[in-house]
């Protein structure tokens, strides 16, 4: 996701998530859209834990990602009412690199963050104009979980919620996709419950 311009509105992402079961035919679909495709690229997310707040009961979430060589630290708030899951959003850069990420590791760690797992996938992106608005298309092959889509946009402000939260469900609807039948979880939440029963996260 690319980091958002400094704003005194905050940030929200918002955003329907899809299991996918044949990439190809999905792919197809959004191409009839006349979409633009970004390309794909590795992500490799490393969530954390607060030292002194449990992320699983707040509904909050930390953590770093590498896209190949770039790095971002970001952070997600609890989730937001309405029809898709809409939280906000802070990203940032950091110097590119395995040494900066590493680094940045190191003082986390120090300061009493814990690693809680790693979600790693392949992701081809694409860029749809819809009612207005920017929306990502992402085709995700997630280690250990398979293939899904989400249907994201970033929001500066919360009076644009309602509009854009409108368009990612008229999109889904155009790719053949019931929003009511959505993947409410995250990434990290399906691994962690593929080894132990987790609460929301």
């Amino acid at each position: 996701m690319v980091s958002p311009k400094p704003s005194a509105e905050r940030t929200f992402e918002v955003e329907l998530k899809f299991k996918v079961e044949d990439p190809e035919i999905f792919r197809a679909r959004v191409l009839e859209l006349t979409a633009r495709e970004l390309g794909m690229e590795s992500q490799e997310d490393l969530y954390l834990a607060h030292p002194s707040r449990d992320f699983a009961q707040t509904g909050e979430a930390f953590r770093i990602r590498r896209i190949e060589s770039l790095n971002r630290i970001t952070y997600k708030g609890p989730r937001q009412p309405g029809p898709t899951k809409t939280r906000e959003e802070i990203e940032i850069g950091f110097d590119s690199g395995p040494e900066a990420f590493q680094g940045l590791q190191k003082v986390l760690f120090s300061l009493g963050f814990r690693p809680v797992a790693t979600v790693r996938k392949q992701r081809i992106s694409f860029e749809v104009q819809k009612l207005g608005r920017t929306i990502l298309v992402v085709i995700d092959e997630v280690e250990g979980l398979g293939t899904f889509s989400e249907i994201e946009t970033i929001v500066e402000g919360a009076s644009e919620l309602a509009g854009s939260q409108a368009a990612i469900q008229n999109l889904a609807i155009q790719l053949g996709l019931d929003p009511q039948a959505a993947e409410p979880r995250s990434y990290l939440r399906m691994l962690l419950e593929t080894h132990k029963p987790s609460g929301p996260i």
